[in-house]
């Protein structure tokens, strides 16, 4: 089979299209012919080594494919590694069926990006109706779907940043009622003067440094930030959890992986809820482009200049 493969850790580089043996799979997986596969900004970590989890060599990467199952089933999995390619193997407890209606860039766009604005709203941050949100990287795969969802689950104000005027556009069509540049010199007082000059209820992260920094002073009390990302790789602040008093601050960090360790099947009560209100029209994937394998380098450049909106996609049969 044609797939990518990376022998030594680094950046787009690194992405090599080899053949390989097909795939095996054992006890408990399933084979998956890959219709097509997710780009994401972990696997950018996963190429260099930086990702929370440690990586071994050689590697074929990409944690998310959606295909079809040898007694024919439509599913989208979450793999780990091994997605970049024509077939790969999936745990059956991380493979779920897709509805009809739903297609191939809205089966990945949930799996992962999805899943994640779903439980960053829902139980790292616990939003309430009427509460203020501030969506950082608004115009990303997770950004996209958080300012929908935050909106469909009645917040009040919802407050996008983005890098471009192209992007800020993006977000304002998606729901949010105002967008902000996030390279504004002042941005605590930008998100305050966004929300009307009070300070924020909730802010969900993925950049950090400064922008992490500067929302954590700009939350209400009992304001909440989750963390997720480091898009910047630069490191915030270290966090002073006696200056968390100062306005009965939270601080929660959310790792997609850690929802296999919950009880019950959360992860599935999240896609069903996130297929059903895709099918209805409440909520949209929005397509960031669609690559070629020969195109994956292309790919992570895109993705790492900031460059890309929405899911990216990854062909395997071109």
């Amino acid at each position: 089979m044609r797939a990518i493969q990376i022998t030594e850790f680094g950046g787009p580089e690194v992405l090599t299209p080899v053949e390989l043996p097909d795939p095996v799979p054992g006890d408990g997986q399933t084979l998956v012919e890959v219709d097509r596969a997710g780009i994401n900004y972990a696997d950018t970590h996963q190429a260099e080594n930086s990702y929370l989890s440690r990586q071994t060599l050689p590697m074929v990467p990409g944690g998310e494919v959606v295909g079809r199952t040898p007694d024919g089933r439509r599913v989208v999995a979450l793999l780990g590694t091994g997605g970049y390619a024509e077939k790969a193997v999936a745990p059956l407890t991380t493979a779920w069926d897709v509805p009809d209606a739903i297609d191939d860039v809205t089966a990945l766009g949930m799996v992962v990006q999805g899943v994640s604005a779903w439980l960053l709203l829902r139980r790292s941050t616990h939003l309430a109706p009427g509460e203020s949100v501030v969506v950082h990287a608004a115009a990303g795969g997770v950004g996209t779907l958080a300012v929908q969802l935050a909106k469909a689950w009645g917040a009040g104000r919802v407050i996008a940043t983005a890098s471009s005027a192209e992007k800020r556009a993006l977000a304002l069509d998606l729901g949010a009622d105002i967008a902000v540049d996030p390279k504004e010199p002042d941005l605590k007082a930008a998100l305050i003067e966004a929300n009307h000059g009070r300070r924020v209820d909730v802010v969900l992260e993925m950049t950090g440094g400064a922008v992490t920094d500067q929302s954590l002073t700009a939350l209400a009390p009992f304001g909440r930030l989750a963390f997720y990302g480091m898009a910047s790789r630069e490191l915030p602040k270290p966090v002073q959890p006696a200056n968390l008093m100062s306005h009965s601050t939270t601080v929660a960090g959310m790792w997609l992986a850690h929802v296999f360790q919950l009880p019950g099947d959360v992860m599935g009560a999240a896609l069903d809820e996130l297929f059903g209100l895709a099918a209805s029209g409440r909520l949209k994937v929005v397509a960031g482009g669609e690559y070629g394998l020969s195109e994956v380098r292309r790919a992570h450049e895109d993705l790492r200049s900031r460059r890309t909106t929405g899911k990216l996609v990854l062909d395997p049969s071109r």
